[in-house]
């Protein structure tokens, strides 16, 4: 098989479409290519969903940890606490050990006039359970970061749109968020970037792969075990995580760019990568 024939045959098979059967011998480096490749479908699905939905919830989380009213802030306290507080690696194990006691036909709601049924049987599939873990532990730690760029925006900012008499919610949409996200989204990209690093986590974690479909890792494991040589498949896997990783630095430092567009580009802040040993 040329290595066109693999793409054709293996290129979306993290998908379902392609070939069903794995090869088992005479493993060729354009298939583990190929195949690695084609699960990291599933982390930049894991990636893109969880920091999408994360950073609005951040958004409230932040907001909502500066509220003035205890019962609004404390709750959002708590939540961030939590999640930063805790591994994620521990966060994986303890969720998908919470969704294998809900019952598989799914939960009840009854809604006085109706009742309906909450399917649940999904919660525990990679797709969707690792995915929850995932979203709720970049909104920790992402409105953290956006708690302390709230912090810091400058009193004169928000006095000077009091003065032109602005309303609350007129004031948050063109003065305070427009500087949160200014100042935040250096950190922020830096989030983004581990959260893609830990959807190799989902490997490791109790969420079963979907039909045996997985990601980037699952691949890599497969050959290291077929062709007893760990030292093509694990290099291939990081390659491909090093590359999604510069895409990510461009993208959101093009967004970085356009934040700052009114500054002068001498005094701009410039995103720097800096990895996280220790989550």
């Amino acid at each position: 098989m040329s290595c066109t024939d693999t793409i054709a045959a293996y290129g979306l098979r993290s998908i379902g479409i392609g070939e069903r059967l794995l090869p088992k011998s005479d493993i060729s480096v354009c298939e583990q290519v190929v195949l690695i490749g084609s699960g990291v479908i599933w982390n930049l699905y894991f990636a893109i969903l969880a920091v999408i939905l994360g950073f609005f919830f951040a958004t409230a989380l932040a907001m909502a940890r500066s509220s003035n009213y205890l019962l609004v802030r404390k709750p959002a306290d708590f939540f961030v606490f939590l999640f930063r507080g805790s591994p994620l690696f521990i966060q994986f194990f303890f969720a998908y050990e919470l969704f294998s006691l809900l019952p598989r036909a799914g939960v009840d709601i009854p809604l006085g006039f109706d009742t309906i049924t909450l399917q649940t049987s999904a919660l525990t599939k990679a797709w969707l359970g690792a995915l929850i873990v995932l979203f709720l532990n970049t909104s920790a730690y992402s409105a953290e970061i956006f708690y302390g760029a709230l912090k810091a925006v400058p009193k004169g900012d928000i006095e000077a749109a009091d003065a032109f008499g602005m309303s609350g919610f007129t004031k948050f949409r063109k003065v305070t968020w427009p500087t949160l996200l200014r100042l935040a989204w250096p950190s922020y990209t830096n989030e983004a970037i581990f959260l893609f690093h830990a959807t190799a986590l989902v490997f490791f974690s109790g969420f079963p792969a979907w039909r045996q479909k997985g990601d980037a890792l699952y691949y890599a494991s497969y050959f290291a075990e077929k062709t007893f040589n760990p030292f093509i498949p694990y290099p291939i896997a990081a390659a491909y995580f090093i590359l999604f990783t510069l895409i990510i630095i461009l993208l959101f430092g093009a967004i970085n760019s356009h934040l700052n567009r009114h500054i002068n580009p001498a005094n701009r802040t410039k995103i720097k990568y800096k990895p996280q040993l220790i989550r």
